[in-house]
């Protein structure tokens, strides 16, 4: 299941991460804003647990999310989510997958993953940058063979051949995206676009 989000605040970040001229401090946290939008609606379907509470006036029936979140970043890119997740979710546990595009192949490279416990948790994998979709299947491979069942993918942009990916590799998992982009130009690089999100966010070349 694939879904953009369709909100004014939305389209407006959006513009302001594609733009060529915004610099890393203002880029980090207008990525960080977008985030929040995109965790809430990423945990729209969460189901939730009644509990009894007192407000300071009265008892009262209340509600919690009735499974644990996990958030996995996908580095570099995904640490530009993660501080959204944890401030909507501060006990949600963290996990890492790192991977690097081969720039010949496109095809994805692993070097790092460190996971918590993901058995009976909702799994965010956090990948700004659906492109051809081989980090995120790769990802999603990952977090499945250590036990993930409940995984939903949070990308900033999406093309049409990396959902495409995705939805043969990993049809079970969910994409929220802010917007799906035209295509892959002849580099792997979404256009329109908002060019390496990694190097933007940390101002590196």
């Amino acid at each position: 299941m694939f879904r953009v989000i369709d909100h004014p605040l939305a389209a407006d970040l959006l513009t302001v991460l594609r733009d060529r001229h915004t610099e890393p401090p203002e880029f980090r946290e207008t990525a960080e804003r977008l985030g929040y939008l995109l965790v809430a609606e990423a945990l729209t379907d969460m189901p939730l647990d009644e509990v009894e509470i007192e407000t300071p006036l009265e008892h009262t029936t209340g509600h919690r999310l009735h499974r644990p979140v996990v958030a996995v970043a996908v580095l570099r890119a995904g640490l530009g989510l993660l501080e959204s997740v944890l401030t909507l979710v501060p006990d949600a546990a963290i996990g890492f997958a790192g991977v690097q595009r081969d720039e010949d192949t496109a095809q994805p490279v692993e070097y790092y993953t460190k996971f918590p416990t993901l058995v009976d948790a909702r799994v965010l994998i956090l990948e700004p940058m659906l492109a051809t979709g081989g980090s995120l299947s790769w990802a999603v491979g990952k977090v499945k063979e250590n036990g993930a069942r409940d995984i939903t993918a949070v990308c900033v942009v999406a093309s049409p051949e990396g959902v495409a990916r995705m939805q043969l590799d990993h049809p079970d998992v969910r994409i929220v995206a802010a917007t799906l982009d035209r295509e892959l130009n002849d580099r792997f690089y979404i256009t329109p676009g908002l060019g390496d999100m990694g190097d933007r966010l940390f101002g590196t070349i």
